[in-house]
């Protein structure tokens, strides 16, 4: 009779924001083209450790599944990366899942990731439009425009970005690469522009783009392939344009 082919997982588990960490192993049966999403859940219908003990069901964020949300985003086997796309096959066992440490724990490996939006709004990441009256139809977009802008608006908030990037700690106040980049992809748009010296005030500012050292972490892990490095230097260059010839345009 074949041996039953296992999968070894260990969970670091939280179970309040409070509350010390602690780790967890499960085994369960492999079965082909499993991803983590399938491993959680999984453990969600069965929750008992590989001691036979019974426990809660682990707690993810979790929704497209196909790797367009972010929600997902976690520590697997210490790498940052989006657990949907996260083959079982093409993982080294035991299986560490770990939460994001840049964002603070709700619960098991669910972080809050508000930092996020809340750095989008003060970064004004946005095309305001008053909408007390039609406007009409919008300024058309060059084709070489969309082209330019179709990357940058891949981003997923997915946070990857912000793990990985050594500037993003307790002490530092630095937005990161995705919402730098979010400035650079409405600085673009022929509306957006319209505020284009709003951002780069807003970017010149505390955790702005001036904390970035350029580690160029956050292109290698972003799932999307955005091109953040490029972002954050076109955005710097701005930034330096708008200091040293700003008072022109008082």
């Amino acid at each position: 009779m074949a041996e039953t082919k296992t999968v070894l997982v260990h969970i670091k588990r939280q179970l309040a924001p409070d509350q010390k960490p602690y780790w967890e192993e499960f085994e369960l049966s492999w079965r082909p083209f499993m991803n983590v999403i399938i491993l959680l859940r999984e453990i969600a219908e069965r929750p008992v450790t590989r001691e036979g003990k019974v426990t809660t069901p682990v707690a993810f964020d979790a929704n497209c599944l196909e790797e367009v949300c972010g929600a997902c985003a976690m520590r697997i086997n210490g790498k940052a990366r989006q657990a949907c796309s996260a083959l079982v096959d093409q993982l080294e066992q035991p299986i560490r899942l770990e939460p994001l440490s840049k964002f603070p724990v709700v619960r098991d490996l669910f972080v809050d990731r508000s930092r996020m939006f809340e750095n989008l709004k003060r970064m004004k990441a946005w095309v305001p439009i008053d909408g007390t009256y039609p406007l009409g139809e919008g300024p058309r977009m060059a084709p070489e425009v969309q082209q330019r802008a179709y990357p940058l608006s891949r981003c997923i908030t997915c946070g990857n970005c912000l793990e990985v990037c050594p500037q993003v700690n307790e002490r530092s106040d630095f937005v990161g690469a995705a919402i730098i980049n979010q400035v650079r992809l409405f600085n673009l748009h022929p509306t957006g522009a319209m505020h284009k010296r709003e951002r780069l005030e807003a970017v010149m500012g505390p955790g702005g783009i001036h904390d970035c050292a350029n580690a160029q972490n956050c292109v290698k892990a972003c799932p999307k392939g955005i091109p953040l490095v490029e972002s954050i230097s076109e955005v710097n260059r701005d930034a330096i344009r708008q200091a040293i010839f700003g008072w022109l345009f008082g």
